[in-house]
């Protein structure tokens, strides 16, 4: 594995309550015990990059761990793209033989319900050597060699990803308070955990069980003659009187008909059960389970439609050789599981599977303690049909993992949405555009954030483009500059500002480094329109640090607009460093 260099470690584990753990590494030791909880930790101070070093934890041995910088890679499919797919593009993955990079994919568990202490089984660090480089995903791979080239310190990818998934299941219900729907009720999920539970199940069918408190019924009946109303289990039970000529006796047991379903004990022993309402219930009792004087019967008696209970015309009695007890009349019962109950919680539920942070719960709170140099983030496709609210979800997901990391200043790297779909004729309105803005917004709004832009690497038919090459070397441009503190240009130039002169829309911009200029021939997809709303495409000149945009059809232009589209892929501003300009727009409409 990786850790992170030049901060303080978290080293956690389990064990078995009050054992005593020693954790040894280079040539320091550090003891603790598990608690009542069985859980331990220690930590270590900041260590330098470096290795590889042994960590023993009592009697394990951990093998190969580099100290070098570790980042959490997270979203969505394009994240998840396995690097098998790019080998014929980039033959050099074959031959890959970097030992110095590794890379960690989180299992998948999604539980909306609550944090998981844990991750699942199944995951495994890999280094970049040619056997071992099959195992990673693509963009992960790339952004490591780039940081270790630059940094020539070991790098590690924690990633924690899944494809399709929605922003909203990566924040925590208390960063999503603002959006009611995606919240769970959690007193529904705590009550529901205390009404699923039978609470006679290995209990009540003891034969020493106090039940005077329970209720009086008559056998035979059903539950709702005598005034029961409910859907569940159950359980009944009755004190009856055996002969000394009986004691240790077999014994046949006739129990009529039962709805619907029933598990039967004499004296605490299972004598037997019926799945379903129809057969006659004749059990036998083992010789040995029956005792001179008193003996007790329990009847666990599951209808999960309702109205169960004992049939009527139908023979309720014990039968020994010399003797036959009656088993009608009054018993004492109560109900153990009231699945009314259980629908009325579950009703309160039904948004679940709609509902925000189950990937937060099962793959980000659990690996909260895992230090890193920061996150990079690539995800946006699935919330490009409802993109209104995404510069808040981003937003609010920084802050999130921030303070779940106790990092405030954690930075973070952003993917901003590649081109996909067909080409279009006339300016259009985008989901895709919208989402590209609202991950500009959300970086122009949060300080230590990076914007990668990436309109002129994808495919207008495939959503999962392959060039994940050049979205690592921008993505780490931006690590360089709010996580490493270099003085360098990593943005292309950023929409600052507009002035109507006439029937021409100047721009203003920042991040201009070197100064603008065509990625080739004239500037392309720029649009403009006037009080109508109507967009057309425009002509645009660079005129020392601004662009002037102009279209005969548009005399009293109000707005501009800029790779504004689903595949802005001509769109063509950068600065002199070779970054191109975010797409965006001076409307708001």
């Amino acid at each position: 594995m990786v850790l992170q260099r030049n901060i303080i470690l978290d080293i956690w584990g389990w064990g078995d309550v009050g054992e005593k753990v020693t954790v040894r590494f280079l040539g320091k030791h550090y003891y603790t015990e598990a608690g009542l909880d069985g859980k331990w930790a220690v930590q270590l101070p900041p260590q330098a990059a470096g290795g590889p070093y042994i960590m023993e934890v009592n009697e394990i041995v951990i093998r190969d761990i580099l100290i070098g910088d570790v980042w959490l890679a997270s979203g969505q499919s394009n994240m998840e793209t396995p690097i098998a797919r790019l080998t014929d593009r980039y033959p050099e993955i074959d031959v890959s033989n970097n030992h110095m990079i590794r890379h960690f994919k989180v299992p998948t568990q999604n539980t909306a319900e609550s944090v998981q202490e844990d991750i699942p089984r199944g995951g495994k660090w890999h280094s970049a050597v040619a056997s071992e480089v099959m195992n990673w995903t693509a963009l992960a791979y790339f952004y490591a060699q780039e940081a270790y080239r630059h940094t020539n310190v070991p790098v590690g990818m924690l990633v924690s990803s899944l494809g399709g998934s929605a922003i909203e299941s990566w924040i925590s219900q208390e960063h999503l308070k603002e959006f009611p729907d995606l919240l769970i009720d959690q007193a529904a999920i705590d009550s529901l955990k205390i009404v699923g539970t039978d609470w006679g199940a290995g209990k009540w069918n003891t034969p020493d069980w106090k039940d005077t408190d329970w209720q009086t019924t008559t056998v035979p009946g059903l539950w709702r003659t005598q005034g029961l109303d409910t859907k569940g289990v159950v359980y009944y039970r009755r004190d009856f009187e055996i002969p000394p000529s009986m004691d240790g006796r077999h014994a046949k047991l006739h129990l009529g008909m039962l709805i619907d379903s029933d598990s039967v004990f004499v004296n605490g022993h299972f004598v037997g059960s019926t799945p379903y309402q129809y057969p006659p219930r004749e059990y036998d009792i083992p010789a040995g389970v029956l005792r001179a004087g008193k003996n007790n019967i329990t009847v666990q008696l599951t209808a999960k439609n309702g109205n169960g209970g004992f049939v009527e015309d139908k023979p309720y009695k014990l039968i020994g050789d010399d003797m036959e007890v009656d088993l009608t009349g009054a018993w004492r019962y109560k109900v153990g599981l009231d699945l009314d109950e259980i629908n009325r919680y579950k009703n309160r539920l039904r948004n679940l599977k709609a509902a925000g942070s189950g990937l937060y719960n099962g793959m980000i709170y659990p690996i909260r303690n895992y230090r890193v140099r920061g996150a990079i983030w690539y995800q946006g496709e699935t919330n490009a049909g409802r993109p209104q609210y995404y510069q808040t979800y981003l937003e609010s997901l920084i802050r999130n993992w921030r303070k779940l990391y106790q990092a405030p200043e954690l930075p973070f790297l952003i993917v901003q949405l590649p081109n996909y779909l067909e080409k279009s004729d006339e300016p259009q309105e985008s989901g895709w555009a919208e989402i590209r803005e609202a991950q500009l917004k959300a970086t122009q709004e949060v300080p230590n954030t990076a914007l990668a832009v990436a309109y002129d690497v994808g495919e207008w038919n495939d959503i999962h483009p392959l060039n994940k090459k050049d979205i690592a070397h921008r993505l780490f441009l931006g690590a360089r500059k709010v996580s490493y503190g270099e003085k360098l240009i990593s943005s292309g130039p950023i929409y600052q500002d507009m002035k109507i002169e006439g029937d021409e829309i100047v721009l203003y911009f920042t991040e201009i480094g070197g100064g603008l200029r065509s990625r080739g021939g004239t500037l392309r997809h720029f649009a403009i329109a006037g009080e109508d709303k109507k967009f057309v495409w425009a002509e645009a000149v660079i005129k020392g640090r601004t662009v002037v945009v102009h279209s005969e059809q548009v005399k009293k232009p109000v707005a501009a607009r800029y790779g504004w589209s689903n595949n802005p892929e001509d769109a063509n501003l950068e600065n002199k460093e070779g970054l191109l300009v975010s797409p965006f727009r001076t409307d708001d409409w």
